[in-house]
């Protein structure tokens, strides 16, 4: 990443509200856990972490948000803040998964390696996802679903030990048949793992333009079948 890149992230997919900012190799980040207030935190803490680095907005490179799973407000507020936002600066954003955040979240705070991601999705189902920390930096094994807890299971060539983390594990940890060495059920997303994570989908030119930044509910395909004429 050049020392002129300046990367703006947040995240509003579940109880926590979290805005984090890179800005000459140093970040800046504001977290809470404030359920429904998220529209009227998510801009003041955009603004606090920017006045922070001495810097206005015009000098965002690019944004990076959690797109989901997660709660169907949340996911709106973060797609309408970032479309905002990128329309008016013409800058492209970094859609994020919020189970690879929590993912990598587990592995700076737990030193985790492996790490098996449940969030509750209420009508008795998690989002279920695993992943490997790989240079720094955790990578999907396997396929990120929205299922009943029972079918929740690690990837096939899947090794080693591993980690749960996320507020499925606080649900239905005893319906998770998945062998895990540790566990925080209380892990939910932050924008400083998110700001990790479009790190390195910038510098693989993964970035995307605003009217592109779509919340991804993994529940959509189910929801609404086609119907066959």
């Amino acid at each position: 990443l050049s020392i002129m890149t300046t990367l703006l992230a947040l995240d509003t997919a579940t109880e926590a509200c979290s805005v984090a900012l890179l800005h000459n190799g140093q970040v800046f980040s504001r977290y809470a856990v404030i359920p429904r207030l998220h529209a009227q935190r998510i801009l003041p803490m955009i603004s606090e972490v920017l006045a922070e680095a001495g810097i206005s907005k015009t000098a965002v490179t690019a944004i990076a948000f959690g797109r989901g799973p997660g709660a169907f407000t949340g996911l709106r507020i973060a797609v309408g803040v970032v479309q905002g936002l990128a329309f008016a600066l013409q800058i492209p954003v970094l859609p994020v998964s919020n189970l690879a955040a929590i993912a990598q979240r587990a592995c700076r705070e737990h030193g985790a390696k492996q790490v098996a991601v449940a969030i509750d999705a209420r009508m008795d189902e998690v989002y279920w996802g695993c992943y490997s920390l790989i240079d720094g930096e955790v990578r999907l094994q396997g396929s990120e679903a929205v299922l009943p807890p029972e079918r929740a299971e690690l990837a096939r060539t899947a090794q080693g030990e591993w980690f749960a983390a996320g507020t499925g594990w606080q649900a239905y940890a005893e319906r998770i048949a998945v062998p895990v060495y540790a566990s925080d059920a209380q892990l939910l997303p932050h924008a400083e793992d998110i700001l990790t994570l479009a790190q390195g989908m910038w510098q693989r030119g993964e970035a995307i333009s605003a009217q592109e930044a779509q919340p991804i509910y993994l529940r959509d395909q189910v929801a609404t079948p086609k119907q066959s004429s």
